[in-house]
């Protein structure tokens, strides 16, 4: 738990070794064009990478979460950051639902494709009125014979202008209508071909190469065929995933403030000001040990939280610690990194104010850090429910 395996080792020389080919103007340009990183993306996938989570008999890797961590964080501490991150997540774990609870046919149909990166899936969740409340969904699944007819919106969609298929969350019972309001939701794997799609990208601060999306979803008919799992189970699916998703993006954190921090200290060793070394200073010297000292800790917390979870441990409470600590010291890391190099971090050229603007994220989404103290206080700390 609290150093590698000889398995992690190796992966994450491998990781490394394709990412040597993806340098920080690499992701640069991409951020700059708004173009999906296609080209890492294949050769991510030609080595195996998308099916670390996935069972061998599926044509997976079978990986632990801890090794699945170790993966993402050498992409996003690379430099590819949130970008690279966000690229294959959604296609490296996202796709649990499908591959657990999906039916043979349908797990047959789109699973080698993603796994070979042929096919890319987007997951649609969120909506402009229900936000984190996710039982209030509005976005309904009639059904009209061996069909779905799909109307809706969702907003804040990854990858949507890129995929293929798009796993949403509909309603198929109305929440009045359903025992409670957790019940009643399904998954359905939607074809983003289907009649009645509109996609529209949303102008953003950071991470520009992997677009986040409006989609309308105007009487959209699917295949009852591709609902996954049984129907009105989707939100008891998507909990299943949430704990690991919260370590996933901890660890992906932790490696985006360590680039930050390694190109701060590379300029505060190289930058000389009256004669000397501006590291030399302790006004330079100590926010930056400071910082490294925090991602320390943030990643040794994930750490704990992925053991707990490979283990079969209750693992919420560490999680969501571990989410909210790396959110905050990546974030703290790209800002330092920034004040360090002076008017130089806010030029692109260094590529600092990128990590800066993509670690700015992580304290929004997937989930705000005021909801995870709001989780510490009740559900660790006993203090009445706040909202």
């Amino acid at each position: 738990m609290f150093r590698d395996t000889e398995d992690q080792i190796a992966i994450r020389d491998a990781v490394r070794a394709i990412l040597k080919d993806f340098p920080d103007e690499y992701w640069m340009e991409k951020d700059r064009e708004e173009r999906f990183p296609k080209e890492f993306y294949k050769a991510f996938a030609d080595a195996g990478f998308l099916g670390a989570s996935v069972p061998e008999e599926l044509g997976g890797s079978a990986l632990p979460l801890a090794d699945v961590a170790a993966i993402l964080q050498e992409v996003s501490q690379s430099g590819a950051g949130m970008a690279g991150a966000s690229a294959v997540h959604m296609s490296m774990f996202g796709i649990q639902p499908i591959v657990k609870h999906a039916d043979d046919a349908l797990r047959s149909e789109v699973l080698p494709r993603i796994l070979d990166g042929s096919l890319q899936v987007c997951f649609g969740v969120t909506e402009p009125d229900a936000g984190t409340d996710t039982t209030r969904i509005t976005t309904f699944a009639r059904r009209d014979g061996d069909d779905y007819v799909i109307r809706g919106n969702k907003v804040w969609i990854s990858k949507a202008l890129d995929a293929d298929e798009c796993l949403l969350l509909v309603r198929t019972t109305k929440i009045e209508d359903a025992p409670r309001p957790t019940d009643g939701m399904s998954l359905i794997l939607v074809p983003m071909s289907a009649a009645g799609i509109k996609v529209s990208p949303i102008p953003m601060l950071g991470r520009r190469s992997i677009a986040a999306c409006e989609v309308v979803f105007d009487d959209v008919r699917v295949s009852a065929g591709r609902i996954v799992g049984q129907e009105g189970k989707g939100f008891r699916y998507l909990l299943e995933s949430l704990n690991a998703e919260r370590i996933l993006v901890a660890a992906e954190a932790v490696g985006l403030g360590r680039a930050a921090l390694a190109k701060a200290v590379n300029y505060a060793n190289e930058r000389q000001v009256f004669g000397r070394a501006i590291g030399q200073n302790q006004g330079v010297q100590f926010p930056l040990a400071e910082s490294h000292a925090r991602l320390e800790a943030a990643d040794l917390a994930a750490r704990k939280a992925a053991w707990l979870y490979d283990a079969g441990e209750p693992c919420g409470a560490e999680a969501n610690i571990a989410k909210y600590l790396a959110s905050e010291a990546a974030f703290e890391a790209a800002d330092r990194a920034m004040q360090t190099l002076g008017g130089f971090g806010y030029a692109n050229e260094y590529h600092v104010e990128r990590y800066f603007r993509e670690a700015r994220l992580w304290r929004v989404a997937p989930v705000a850090q005021n909801l995870i103290l709001s989780f510490i206080a009740e559900r660790v700390l006993g203090l009445p429910r706040s909202f």
